[in-house]
């Protein structure tokens, strides 16, 4: 396991803190011009085109897909971020389906 503190009010949304985790974990010897131009797609933690996917641990203990509640819920719930293989997260929900058990459609 390896663990890198980040600073969550550097970003603005999904999109860049899942770049930056990219980046820092994934795409270790990507050249910065690969780099660049996959900014402008969809980062694959997100898209699900991805082996692995973003999740995160919330004040309650509770591991969640990244994704799944607004960007400032989010900010305000989160306590931990994991890059998990895609296999490992099948289990997890997202909270709002679990508190009002609807299902999204």
């Amino acid at each position: 396991t390896i663990g890198r503190k980040v600073d969550l009010n550097a970003h603005d949304c999904y999109e860049t803190l899942a770049h930056a985790l990219e980046v820092m974990f994934l795409k270790a010897s990507a050249s910065s011009t690969s780099i660049r131009r996959e900014k402008q797609q969809r980062s694959r933690l997100l898209d699900g085109s991805s082996e692995f996917v973003l999740t995160y641990e919330d004040k309650e203990g509770d591991w969640m897909l990244v994704g799944d509640v607004p960007w400032r819920m989010f900010l305000s719930t989160v306590k931990r971020l994991r890059i998990m293989k895609t296999s490992d997260a099948n289990g997890l929900s997202p909270r709002y389906q679990e508190k009002n058990q609807k299902p999204k459609r």
